[in-house]
Order: structure tokens, then sequence, then C-alpha cells
């Protein structure tokens, strides 16, 4: 692998930013970092290649854009919980999906766009039948105390102007990576029948709405350093779930920190996400949380196998098709 040099890091800095939404969007970023515009090409299909850069394209607000998303957890017998987990990662709105050392053995994330004939409620029952899940427990988030709000974990309904066809074709273009061409809006909506121009405008109205966050790259994540994670569950009263969640949120080792519901059989209200360099430090931490917050109900839920991990294929055709037979198998059992 060849070393990145200052040139590089110029580059990559400028597309993470931003790429310009214009018709030689290389061009202008060359002219901004003193670059000709084949050099830009060039050096990002090596970055490309080297692994450093894995996309430029849209990174959209899924909430904004009408999507409902829900952690789910199942139990499944332990036997057939890969069968289980397969039938599961048949949905495309199936981001996340892991087997955790609990009863509730299979957690998975599921969104649903706002096309959605089914509704997310009815996906997740469907899938919990396909799967053969024993038990199927929706959690949606009810508070956001830490983390970024993304496609896997909006919390709660957010008011939003459903988007025209055309809008909703250019979502699927903008998604895509941009191809690494001179004219690239071209190149993308020459072989799906739509105006460059009218991608380009599209694009500035969705950026400019909120519903794309940015146009920009996406790099490779970095190492590190951190070799466990533990999702922490806890059982916290009504009364003091602010104070405590305030206060988990401060912790430096938690990123991720949320209200779901409860059930009978499952009596966790807070869910916080621990990062250590091993289960043990994991362990510590969540003990010192416990100290510090009075909280004494909770388990540590580790991740013993991952079965899917994939970034969201917004208004996907596979996922109408994955609606379309289940809602006519369905409808067809239903008039029999």
């Amino acid at each position: 692998m060849q070393e990145i040099d200052q040139r590089d890091r110029e580059l990559l800095g400028t597309l993470q930013s931003e790429i310009p939404l214009v018709s030689t969007p290389f061009a202008l970023i060359g002219q901004a970092i003193d670059m000709s515009e084949k050099e830009v090409i060039k050096r990002i299909e090596r970055l490309k290649r080297e692994g450093l850069l894995r996309q430029l394209a849209a990174q959209f607000d899924a909430r904004a854009l009408g999507y409902r998303s829900c952690l789910v957890a199942a139990k499944v017998d332990p036997e057939r919980i890969d069968d289980a987990a397969a039938a599961i990662n048949a949905h495309p709105g199936v981001t996340q999906n892991y087997r955790r050392n609990n009863d509730f053995n299979l957690w998975f994330t599921i969104a649903v766009s706002p096309t959605s004939h089914l509704g997310l409620e009815k996906t997740i029952e469907i899938l919990g039948d396909e799967a053969g899940c024993d038990t199927v427990r929706a959690l949606p988030t009810l508070k956001q105390f830490k983390g970024n709000s993304d496609a896997d974990e909006p919390h709660g309904d957010a008011d939003f102007a459903p988007l025209t066809p055309a809008e909703i074709e250019s979502v699927r273009l903008l998604q895509r990576d941009l191809p690494l061409q001179p004219r690239p809006f071209e190149a993308m909506a020459r072989t799906n029948g739509v105006a460059a121009d009218e991608l380009l405008a599209a694009a500035k109205s969705l950026l400019k709405r909120g519903y794309i966050r940015r146009y920009g790259a996406v790099v490779a994540a970095r190492k590190t350093g951190f070799g466990a994670s533990a999702m922490g569950v806890w059982v916290v009263p009504a009364a003091n779930v602010e104070t405590v969640g305030a206060k988990m949120s401060q912790n430096k080792a938690v990123s991720h920190c949320y209200l779901r519901p409860v059930y009978d059989d499952w009596p966790y209200n807070l869910y916080t996400i621990v990062h250590g360099r091993s289960v043990d430090e994991c362990e510590s931490i969540i003990n010192d949380i416990a100290i510090d917050t009075g909280v004494d109900e909770k388990q540590a839920l580790y991740p013993t196998r991952e079965y899917k991990k994939a970034r969201i294929n917004l208004f996907s055709a596979e996922a109408d098709e994955w609606e379309t037979a289940r809602g006519g198998s369905r409808a067809a059992s239903a008039a029999s």
C-alpha cells in the first residue's frame, strides 16, 4: 500500500467536507487545492483501491425521508438460529443482525420506507413468523440521550413532506457511488433515464431541505484500539430516567444511550453501548456506571456472531419485491 502524502490528506479533507453539486465537481475540487482534474480522479481511484476511501455519495437523513426503523430482540431455538438469521437478513431493510449472549439471542435492526404498504409493525411480525422466532420484541427508540441519529435508529416518527416519484428516483441514484469521470452526474443520469441538470437540481433541493445531510466522501473506519463492545441494558425507574440517562451519557466510554419500551419478560428500559479494549474492560465500565448511578439491575449483552451489517439501500426495488411477495401471499391466504 502506498503511503498517503500531504496532497492525499488535502484531497481527503475536501472530499469529506463537501463534493460540489456541479457538472464538473472534480475540476472544481482541483481548483480549490491546486490540483488538476485528472490528478484528482487518479488519486481518488488509488485511495479507493487501497481501501482508504469507500464511497462518494449523498448521506441521507432516512428519518427525514419518512423511513421508520426499530431495534428488535428475538428468542430463537439456538439449534436453528443460523437459519432464522438468514430468513431475517432476506429483508433488504435489515441493516444489522447479531447473535447475543442472552435468551433473547437474535438482535436486528429493520427499516421500512414511507411507501411501505405493510408498515413497520407488520413487517416485524412477518419476519418473526418466517424466522420461526419463539418471541419477538420491538424496541423502538423512545428517547435518545447520546448518539447519532441515522437510518438504523430514528427516535420516533418525524413530520415529512412525501417525495415526488422524480425525487425518489433521484434518491436512488444519489446514494450510489459517484462515477470517477469528468462529468460524473451526466454518466449517472445517462444510464437511468434522468437528465443530468434535473438530477443536480434535485440534489441541491434535497440538500437544502435537509433530506441530504451532506454530499461527500465516506472514508474507511479507523482502527480505534477498542476490541470489544457491550450493550448495557438497565432497569431504571421512570421517575429517574432523565437524570440517569443524562449521567450515563456523560461517560466517555458510552457512545450511545437510548430509552426503549419494556415488556413483562423484558424489563430493561435504558440502553448504553460501551466500548473497551476487552470484554473485561467493558464489564468494568458497566460496573462503574452502576456504581455512579446507583442502578443495580442490569445486564451486559455481547455480540457472539455478526450475521449482517450493511448500509440501507433507500427506496430499493428489492424491498418492494419483498413486500409484494408477502402482502400478496397473505392476502390470498386470508381470502381462502
